[in-house]
């Protein structure tokens, strides 16, 4: 009975470490009354596109405690939402589909102003101003002007063989993942009359895109993250990849957030492109779509709805040998020997260690104290 008592003990902290990194935490979460499928934030509010039960606007200023502050009920299926100039752009299918314009000037208060039907299926919508950009799943790119909130109208059309999942937009250029084949670029300089340009195919099936300056990343499903150069629009090359399985992506720097599925959020250095690395992770429910906004995740998370992340930064690991003494005396330095290895109160390694109390190992061969453990409180 003790020994399985010991092998369940194990188990639970087994699971525990799957749980997250160390480097990443939740922050805080809300529970959505329907399958969460997407998010955007901007300000102090995240906008969720809860599928039947509508668009959920949530106050983030203390992401310890979001709360909600209203909802739009929608005909259809809310599954895509973009926030930009006090505005939100939601996409819907089913009964009532299409693009929907909410006035977001008083959240508390969001006002639908103006709705486009789509004749396909609305899967996403991207902004850059008096533009907005739908994914539509039956047929391509639908580009909707909305100078005038009220009376949003299709001004362009570009077909895209495929089922078109997502959209992002840079530079000139809309960036469509299609399920069936990859990433399509189409110009919309003149965007009454946009035109696929360049075309990278990928394992697939690609549900999820986002642009940052020449690279595109690709959230490729089962086949991970694609890290795309688009460089040239015209000829865009995969330079990386990356898995576990990756069903959105965001980006903030150097980092991209995935959302993967039942694997939770995934944190990747994209420094180089070509050799991508995780650097954090937290196990969410069933990640389906991601937003960045500072140092914080917003997880669109199924049926577990928004979870909200922090991750802060590179550099700590777990420690597999005893750690910290039980000698609670603590030397004052300003830095730390070459030789030494330092570790935080839980045990983690520290790559950079940075002012407070830490646990110093020296692991320098011939030195009197190497192989000890001693707290030292480091001021710099």
């Amino acid at each position: 009975m003790r020994r399985l008592g010991a092998i369940l003990g194990l188990a639970v902290l087994m699971v525990h470490a799957q749980a997250d990194s160390l480097n990443v935490r939740l922050i805080g979460s809300w529970d959505s009354p329907d399958y969460a499928w997407g998010v955007a934030v901007a300000g102090d509010y995240a906008y969720l596109a809860a599928n039947h039960a509508g668009l959920r606007v949530i106050a983030v200023a203390d992401p310890a405690n979001p709360t909600e502050m209203a909802y739009v009920d929608t005909l259809g299926r809310v599954v895509g939402v973009a926030a930009n100039g006090g505005y939100a752009y939601v996409a819907t299918y089913d009964a009532g589909g299409g693009l929907w314009v909410v006035s977001v000037a008083d959240p508390a208060q969001p006002d639908v102003v103006g709705r486009l039907e789509v004749a396909g299926t609305a899967r996403a919508v991207a902004s850059d101003g008096n533009h907005i950009y739908v994914a539509d799943s039956d047929s391509g790119l639908r580009v909707a002007s909305v100078g005038d909130p009220a009376h949003p109208v299709q001004i362009g059309f570009c077909s895209i063989s495929g089922s078109s999942q997502d959209v992002a937009v840079s530079g000139g250029c809309a960036y469509v993942a299609v399920h069936d084949s990859g990433l399509r670029v189409v110009s919309i300089s003149d965007p009454t009359n946009p035109v696929e340009v360049g075309h990278c195919h990928t394992p697939g099936p690609a549900v999820g895109v986002a642009v940052s300056g020449s690279r595109a990343y690709v959230a490729d499903e089962l086949a991970g993250l694609r890290i795309i150069s688009v460089l040239d629009p015209t000829q865009p090359v995969e330079v990386g990849h990356l898995g576990p399985p990756a069903n959105g992506v965001a980006l903030m720097g150097d980092y991209a957030y995935v959302a993967a599925g039942n694997r939770g959020m995934r944190v990747i250095s994209v420094a180089d492109s070509a050799d991508p690395a995780e650097v954090g992770y937290y196990g969410t429910r069933f990640a389906r779509g991601v937003a960045v906004a500072g140092d914080l995740g917003y997880v669109a998370d199924g049926l577990g709805g928004l979870q909200i992340c922090q991750y802060y930064g590179e550099g700590v690991e777990e420690s597999t040998r005893p750690l910290p003494s039980n000698r609670l005396a603590a030397t004052l330095r300003a830095s730390l020997p070459r030789t030494s290895v330092a570790f935080d109160a839980m045990g983690r390694r520290v790559a950079k260690p940075r002012s407070g109390i830490l646990f110093v190992r020296d692991e320098g061969r011939g030195a009197g104290s190497a192989g000890q453990t001693r707290k030292v409180i480091l001021q710099r």
